[in-house]
């Protein structure tokens, strides 16, 4: 049985541990989007991650069609992202957040999200415009939860200060890379958040310490963790993301060690990597991109795969 748990700011509704990624769902292939959608949550996967840059808002769009034709919008836990950064500048602004949360809104036929994140940081702008935008619209209802996506855990200490000190909402989401694969280069370009590795255990401890809840983006390395993937066949499987970002020997190494497991407990490697990921004394939600019903059903199983810390510490390092 899928399990799940409250985010504080969120109200009542629980998210689904495991969390359904978006960016193939869109109106142009709305059938089997719609149908895949239904999948998750009759396999109790209720949560689902967005962002106002997927298919061109085309994400949102879908999960917002989807969700007026079902009646469900009470039973869907929508996490989606805003305030992202295209080629000609940089917009994390109140203008630019508020703008596309309205965009948002509308694209989803909702009032409010359930979570919003900020997809994207910006440190030249300081934290206080930022956190009194954010607060305006709690306090309107359009959002409730709220954080940040690739914002560093020092950041997010600094904007929830300010926030306290002025008796306002604070975050108390966030959405960092985190996963079995180390995220080795920035997929996307400079200012992707990771806490996996060695470079991440500062923001693991962070995390940890508080337990704010930590939405994992790229859980399963983009791929690299599918099952699928071999040395001999990456360069054909995976996207140039991935392979800037994940394909390293050091990721191979650990995906060798999770088919070996995964085949003495009779699991698959994704059932195994996220396994990892919910193991970890953290408060966290894996985002995984499944494109199947079949994929789905594993990702849903994989809560129920219990691992142990010699098990954790050699699927990292080999070592136990």
């Amino acid at each position: 049985m899928m399990k799940t748990c409250k985010i504080a700011g969120a109200g009542d509704k629980a998210a689904s541990r495991i969390v359904m990624g978006t960016m193939i769902i869109g109106l142009q292939n709305y059938d089997a989007s719609a149908a895949l959608l239904d999948d998750a949550m009759e396999l109790g996967i209720n949560t689902f991650d967005i962002a106002y840059v997927y298919g061109g808002g085309d994400s949102e769009r879908g999960v917002g069609k989807w969700m007026e034709e079902r009646g469900n919008r009470e039973s869907v836990f929508v996490l989606t992202k805003g305030a992202h950064h295209n080629r000609d500048r940089k917009r994390v602004t109140p203008y630019d957040i508020t703008a596309d949360l309205m965009d948002s809104l509308a694209r989803l036929r909702t009032s409010y999200v359930d979570a919003y994140l900020l997809h994207r940081d910006d440190l030249d702008v300081p934290v206080g415009p930022i956190m009194d935008c954010l607060h305006e619209h709690r306090e309107a209802g359009r959002i409730r939860a709220f954080g940040g996506s690739n914002w560093t855990h020092e950041r997010i200490m600094e904007a929830n200060a300010y926030a306290a000190g002025r008796g306002q909402a604070q975050m108390t989401v966030s959405s960092p890379n985190y996963g079995l694969c180390e995220q080795v280069d920035d997929p996307w370009g400079p200012g992707c958040v990771t806490i996996s590795g060695q470079i991440g255990a500062e923001g693991r401890e962070f995390y940890q310490k508080g337990g704010m809840p930590v939405f994992a983006y790229s859980s399963l390395g983009r791929g690299m963790l599918s099952g699928r993937v071999m040395r001999e066949n990456y360069k054909e499987l995976l996207d140039g993301a991935a392979l800037k970002a994940y394909a390293h020997e050091i990721n191979f190494e650990r995906l060798d060690r999770a088919r070996e497991l995964a085949a003495q407990k009779g699991v698959s490697v994704p059932q195994i990597s996220l396994a990892y990921i919910l193991n970890q004394p953290l408060n966290v939600f894996p985002i995984v991109g499944a494109a199947s019903r079949k994929e789905l059903e594993e990702a849903a199983a994989s809560v129920d795969i219990a691992l142990t810390a010699q098990e954790l510490q050699w699927l990292e390092t080999g070592k136990s």
